[in-house]
């Protein structure tokens, strides 16, 4: 099977693609990796064949203030500029990251089926939900669920807006306004971060979280043995600006151990106390007692599959839903607004409350319930 995986640069969707395709060669098939500029590289030095994906960069036509118009129009133009790559490729297939639409829009309009990659939960709307990003649990109750009722009726008119621009960019390039949608859903999380809801798509399946390391390096943690604490800024541009400096203010004298994960060109200031750098968070978290995040989904599935509870410090975008998730499921502690000495008691919370990685634990053991990527997507060609 042939398949072209198609991704934007940001990690947070880049990497989980990159491990989708490394899943596809480990099976036989033969993946080929559309992402930004940043990875392509990266990605054949890890065995997968990877191209330039052209048209990410902003164009003066984009409408910056609204974010739906710029996304939609964005996804109808790379589908345009990707058409050629992929008629020179042949796909069987073509998986399309959910934030990169232009990928499954150009195999719609070459008689593709692709496949949609959500590398976090699914954060489509529910009936039976409040809407994706308050944070909040399903409301209980007759107050509960018209608490609900009347958030989801707030938000149901940004929904239909972004529908009528997804349908104008569609027809812009020759596709009929009704979108009908990828043939399957790969829901790449951690069932313990899902939500149960009575209307889950029947093309949607869990595979859980698909997860790459971008160095080799092993970064070792500082000597001693008092509990070892990893900081993980966030690498999204909604993280939280400052986050590693104010958790190591906190974190002076108090008894720990830090290593912090820091993406090469980062220009925070570390103190001599502190092992950062560049290095495999999966090496980190094997020693680490405690985690401290932004809440992004990358970092926060790394963490519960190795059983380590988390303090998370969300910033926006998904971060906030993902925050809470973990809080009510009761591995992680999260901390908004931070401050130094917040966060300083959440960490002492997190390492004396034996619960948190009990919960952290219990959400690893969860991935034994998911089913395979590989096959979801071979099943999509029956």
């Amino acid at each position: 099977m042939r398949v072209a995986v198609v991704a934007g640069p940001d990690p947070g969707h880049a990497f989980p693609a990159l491990a989708l395709c490394l899943a596809f060669i480990e099976a036989g098939d033969e993946p080929v990796l559309f992402t930004g500029t940043r990875w392509v590289e990266p990605a054949r030095a890890a065995g997968v064949p990877a191209e330039v994906l052209k048209g990410l960069a902003p164009r003066p036509t984009d409408d910056d203030l609204d974010a739906g118009a710029r996304i939609h129009a964005r996804a109808a133009h790379i589908s345009t500029e990707l058409l050629p790559d992929l008629r020179a490729m042949g796909p069987d297939l073509v998986v399309s990251d959910i934030l990169t639409a232009g990928g499954g829009m150009a195999a719609e309009r070459l008689g593709i089926p692709w496949v949609e990659l959500s590398p976090h939960p699914l954060y489509a709307a529910s009936r039976g939900l409040p809407p994706i990003g308050s944070g909040l649990a399903p409301g209980v109750g007759i107050r509960g669920r018209a608490r609900d009722t009347l958030m989801r009726a707030a938000t149901a008119r940004s929904i239909r807006q972004g529908e009528r621009q997804r349908s104008e960019a569609r027809v812009g390039v020759g596709l009929p306004a009704k979108d009908p949608g990828p043939v399957r859903r790969l829901i790449a999380t951690l069932p313990a971060l899902e939500v149960p809801r009575p209307d889950w798509p029947a093309e949607a399946h869990v595979v859980g979280p698909l997860l790459w390391e971008p160095t080799n390096k092993v970064l070792e943690p500082p000597d001693g043995t008092d509990p070892l604490v990893m900081v993980a800024p966030s690498t999204a541009f909604t993280g939280v600006e400052g986050m590693l400096e104010t958790t190591l203010a906190g974190l002076d004298g108090a008894g720990v151990r830090v290593i912090a994960s820091i993406l090469e060109g980062s220009s925070a200031a570390v103190p001599p106390w502190v092992r950062a750098g560049l290095g495999r968070q999966d090496a980190m978290l094997r020693e680490a007692s405690a985690v401290v995040c932004g809440g992004g989904h990358g970092m926060l599935a790394k963490a519960l599959l190795a059983g380590v509870p988390a303090v998370v410090v969300p910033g926006g975008g998904d971060q906030w839903e993902l925050a809470n998730r973990a809080a009510r499921q009761g591995s992680a502690v999260v901390v908004r607004p931070p401050s130094a000495e917040a966060l300083r008691a959440a960490v002492d919370q997190v390492l004396s409350n034996g619960a948190h990685a009990e919960a952290a634990q219990r959400a690893a053991r969860s991935v034994t319930d998911v089913a395979d990527p590989v096959e979801v997507c071979r099943d999509a060609l029956r």
